[in-house]
């Protein structure tokens, strides 16, 4: 079932992304595109039942005021104009907010009663239309994908074996800076319960030996990042066939990544980072989506809540929560706090209240006593943050009990530990890593 759709034209409005989740939310589909846009392309769009014009700030480009291609106003839609003055537009608003529920009730007319759209975007209709579209798109070849154990990635992999079965190459590369249990989880799920096509590398002691010493955290992304892509480019070589690599790419990537009125918020490695002599073809069935419908998509799918709600990960992982030189030792130490944290964290309820919570182990040492004697251990601090954006966060206030009990477990449980810390800091002027 095709959705029907509306047109959000990007004329330098800092609320796009929240217009577009508004209409969702009322159960129309929504996508944005640039403001010069042709009519042509405007008509070759599926199910287009109206446009909105989305005027803000960023509307002068190179000194001159922008606007959208004339023939818009004539292409045969409905169209409705946000902070934005033209006469040939049936309905206009003063401004968006970013307040999503006044965008609904603000859009809700246009949407239903001027435009004539069907609520009929849902969770159900999405998986099915992508299962088509990607059949159509990859027949019967081989699609190539890297399974982090991300919720992204997981997505993705659980949508493509629903397309494409047994031409759908998993490969999981465990790095050595997972958390507890993670790459286990993902062969459980993915090998075990769904019969994937995995392929798993443990290159544990090759990343850990490439960043022996290595103590600048900006030093330690980059050869992270290098080593992942090499470990995959040689995997990818033992593989025949292969045609298309599946990516989980989703639409804040492609958002922040930058629009022609837009300033790019942080490069993302999915989103105009590939290289230009790339031989795979991209295969990309969530790129329209935002966080919590990736989320609603994979429990549409039958993946593990856990998985699903799984806690935002950097792609270092732990690597940037051992600070400094990275030892294996105080990498354990970060691996099993931080186990703890999550085990204590979802008794008390908090993993479904808390943004992100994890635990840091820094690279000195402090005076303490353990087993009535002198010890010489690290400290462990803990982080937990709220945020709506990841732009700005705020602390989470835990109940002293459950920090009491964290911390007696930790100093009990961890080797090397003699002091844990909680940490007070919000964003700004903290970040939410360390690292």
């Amino acid at each position: 079932m095709k959705q029907d759709m509306i047109v959000i034209l990007d004329l330098g409005s800092h609320e796009n992304t929240v217009v577009a989740r508004a209409i969702r939310a009322l159960g129309v589909y929504s996508e944005i595109y640039p403001h010069d846009i042709t009519a042509e392309e405007l008509k070759a769009l599926p199910n287009v039942k109206g446009i909105i014009i989305n005027g803000g700030p960023n509307n002068v480009i190179d000194g001159v005021a922008i606007d959208v291609n004339p023939d818009i106003y004539n292409a045969g839609f409905p169209v409705m104009a946000a902070g934005h003055d033209k006469a040939l537009c049936q309905t206009k608003l003063a401004q968006f907010t970013n307040d999503e529920n006044a965008v609904k009730e603000a859009v809700k007319s246009f949407v239903f009663e001027t435009c004539k759209a069907e609520a009929n975007w849902n969770m159900a209709n999405f998986v099915n239309d992508q299962i088509e579209l990607v059949r159509k798109q990859v027949g019967d070849r081989k699609v190539l994908l890297a399974l982090s154990g991300g919720v992204d990635s997981s997505v993705v992999a659980a949508l493509l074996l629903k397309a494409i079965g047994n031409n759908l190459v998993c490969v999981h590369v465990n790095h050595g800076l997972m958390r507890k249990g993670e790459s286990e989880n993902v062969v459980e799920v993915f090998r075990n319960r769904l019969s994937a096509n995995l392929v798993y590398v443990d290159a544990t002691d090759r990343f850990l030996d490439k960043l022996a010493g290595v103590g600048d955290p900006e030093q330690k992304r980059k050869i992270i990042g290098g080593e992942f892509i090499r470990v995959f480019e040689e995997e990818a070589r033992k593989l025949d066939g292969i045609d298309f690599l599946g990516q989980g790419t989703i639409y804040p990537d492609i958002v922040e990544s930058g629009t022609k009125t837009a300033k790019m918020v942080k490069s993302h490695h999915n989103v105009g980072g590939l290289p230009e002599d790339m031989q795979f073809e991209l295969v990309e069935p969530i790129k329209q989506l935002f966080k919590d419908e990736v989320r609603a998509c994979g429990l549409e799918l039958g993946l593990p809540y856990e998985m699903v709600f799984r806690q935002p990960f950097p792609g270092p992982g732990l690597g940037v929560r051992c600070l400094g030189a990275i030892t294996r030792d105080r990498l354990e130490a970060v691996r099993e706090s931080d186990a703890i944290l999550r085990e204590e964290f979802a008794k008390a309820g908090l993993d479904k209240k808390v943004w992100q919570y994890f635990t840091i182990v820094p690279d000195f040492k402090s005076v303490g006593v353990k087993d009535n004697a002198r010890s010489y251990d690290w400290p462990v601090i803990i982080r937990a943050v709220n945020t709506i954006d990841a732009m700005t966060a705020t602390i989470e206030q835990v109940d002293w009990p459950i920090l009491m009990k964290i911390t007696d477990r930790i100093l009990k449980e961890v080797d090397g530990v003699n002091r844990v810390c909680y940490d007070m800091s919000p964003k700004p002027s903290a970040t939410i890593e360390w690292e």
